[in-house]
């Protein structure tokens, strides 16, 4: 079960007592590096993340910093080398790194199962958690549950299924006339894998176009989806998901994270002119997206949906903040995701809705 918010309030309590008899015999410091901060606040927040060099990790750690400067706490930012299951020993021992330096506040976002025990230990060391972007695995929240160990106080990241709903919307628009005047007009769909993340990008952006073409007089029974679900972008996997759907007569695609869009947008450009009676729509952001967008010939990418990254990162740290100083904390923090085009991009990078890198 997750904290009630009398629970945080006993509980900061209880540490801020131990923490004042501490100061008292402390004859003035000298005290664990970990609860070093600057400001009000004075405290250490660890935030563990699915990454650390991709700009959107970049951006997510600024947004996390500048709310830890805000409220007066340090912020430790790591993540693994990749969001692969071969680095989950190492994303496991940052997290035990966090614990055992007694930092007041975690933030996390794994990337496999396996948390149960660090995340029984900040249970047991009244470490409120806040999970953020795709969070905690969902049988180890089970598990946490069962156990009643559950340290995990509110959860912030985009809603994937509403962020893709909003691509189809925005992506509708611009097909409407296109699938008006067809007999058959094909819409494909590249997820990127089969994780919860894909499936709900997926299933938010195929349940709202069908909604709004069904809809429609003018679109009803006119056009049909056909998805690709491919494990990962390796040995240009995506590329082959693009072929196979240019084969079913695809004339828009969406691609649900930023990894398609880049091997897709390669792939396009290594062949001429093959695919440019097909239009896009992406998810994410960076370099090359923000290029592909710019371009004014060839296969238009149309926009795609951006995350906040940097409010997530800034939202995260907020609500462990507020959990370490015992004020009300949301259980749920949904992020807006935010369409971003051709009209807008400049303005969207100076807002940090889109990323570069």
């Amino acid at each position: 079960m997750k904290w009630s918010k009398s629970k945080i309030f006993k509980v900061m309590a209880l540490f801020a007592a131990s923490a004042l008899a501490l100061s008292l015999t402390a004859c003035g410091g000298g005290g664990d590096t970990a609860n070093s901060g600057s400001g009000s606040g004075g405290g250490t927040i660890a935030v563990d993340a699915k990454g650390e060099s991709h700009a959107f990790w970049q951006s997510v750690k600024a947004g996390a910093e500048a709310a830890g400067k805000k409220y007066g706490y340090n912020i430790t930012f790591r993540g693994p080398a990749s969001e692969s299951a071969k680095d989950l020993p190492s994303q496991k021992e940052m997290v035990q790194t966090a614990l055992s330096n007694k930092v007041d506040g975690l933030v996390l976002g794994t990337i496999g199962e396996g948390f149960v025990d660090l995340l029984s230990q900040a249970y047991d060391s009244k470490i409120p958690v806040v999970q953020f972007d795709s969070g905690v695995w969902e049988n180890d929240i089970k598990a946490l549950d069962s156990a009643n160990k559950n340290p995990i106080v509110s959860s912030v990241a985009t809603s994937n299924e509403k962020a893709a709903a909003l691509n189809a919307e925005k992506f509708f628009e611009v097909l409407k006339s296109d699938i008006a005047s067809a007999d058959k007009y094909v819409v494909g769909v590249i997820q990127h894998d089969e994780t919860q993340t894909g499936i709900d990008r997926a299933k938010g952006f195929i349940d709202k176009f069908k909604e709004l073409a069904d809809a429609d007089p003018s679109t009803a029974g006119k056009y049909v989806i056909e998805k690709e679900v491919k494990p990962g972008d390796a040995d240009n996997a995506y590329k082959a998901a693009l072929e196979a759907l240019y084969e079913k007569g695809a004339k828009a695609i969406f691609m649900t994270n930023e990894g398609i869009v880049k091997q897709v947008y390669d792939a396009i450009a290594a062949s001429g002119t093959k695919y440019d009676g097909i239009k896009f729509s992406g998810y994410d952001a960076g370099t090359k997206q923000i290029e592909w967008m710019k371009a004014t010939s060839g296969p238009k990418l149309v926009g795609s949906v951006a995350q906040d990254s940097y409010e997530i990162g800034y939202q995260a740290v907020e609500q462990a903040v507020f959990a370490i100083e015992g004020k009300e904390v949301t259980e749920k923090v949904d992020i807006s995701g935010a369409w971003w085009d051709a009209t807008n991009v400049d303005e969207m990078v100076e807002k940090n809705l889109v990323y570069q890198g």
